[in-house]
């Protein structure tokens, strides 16, 4: 890569978190008092991430397949935070499994709090999944997108990482149709590092999986459909891994 691209990628990290905070500032009146006021102030961000990545890295964006309109669980495979960008840009109303140290983040927490999002202790893992259904549970009256990383944590092109149980007890729990989401998105936006690349980063909801089915029978097609999808995706964009 070119010295250039690295400057650019630096660039487009700067003005991400300066138009961050602008952003925060400026829609933290309506998002005090209005939850719309905050989802549509967060998707109103990520549509300038969008615009920016492509005009200062040339990395293009695509959500293929149906986004859920109406309730459900949507489990992502989770490679960078571009993902997250993409998922909120796709549905009306995205709220997160996050994990609880986010809620200290300035400007992404409280507005994670506002939309709806799940903090959950990662570190105790019987007492995080009781809690995260207790509060998933608690929130059941809002309407929205349930978005649940299944492998807890981003994990690089070409890793393996066990898919966690806690996404079949959320499944088994809400009795909604589960929507799988594959990417690529981190062969171009690496989990760590400052370069962007350019080319499509893609993420694609597949045919949701119908309420109902045993935990281990859902956690198997849920992992089969994310990990082959996904794999798709990145060999398609060149990925040999």
């Amino acid at each position: 890569m070119t010295p250039i691209r690295w400057i650019l990628s630096l660039v487009f990290i700067i003005q991400m978190y300066v138009v961050m905070a602008i952003m925060a500032l400026a829609f933290a009146p309506w998002a005090m008092v209005s939850r719309r006021g905050a989802r549509i102030g967060v998707r109103t961000y990520c549509r300038w991430v969008i615009i920016s990545l492509r005009v200062l890295t040339g990395l293009r964006c695509e959500v293929l397949g149906t986004p859920p309109r109406g309730e459900a669980l949507v489990a992502a495979k989770h490679q960078s935070f571009l993902d997250i960008i993409l998922i909120i840009s796709a549905v009306p109303a995205a709220k997160f499994i996050m994990k609880r140290e986010l809620l200290y983040a300035p400007f992404l927490g409280q507005y994670a709090l506002r939309i709806g999002c799940v903090p959950v202790d990662r570190g105790k893992r019987g007492a995080a999944i009781a809690k995260m259904k207790a509060d998933v549970a608690k929130g059941a009256a809002e309407p929205g997108q349930l978005i649940i990383y299944p492998q807890g944590t981003r994990v690089a092109p070409g890793a393996k990482m066990p898919y966690k149980v806690g996404t079949g007890l959320l499944y088994q729990q809400l009795g909604q149709p589960c929507h799988p989401v594959a990417t690529n998105v981190g062969l171009f936006w690496p989990k760590r590092g400052i370069l962007r690349k350019p080319g499509l980063a893609v993420v694609e909801f597949l045919p949701p999986i119908a309420p109902g089915l045993p935990i281990p029978e859902f956690m198997a097609r849920l992992e089969e459909d994310i990990e082959t999808h996904s794999n798709r995706l990145m060999a398609e964009a060149g990925f040999g891994g």
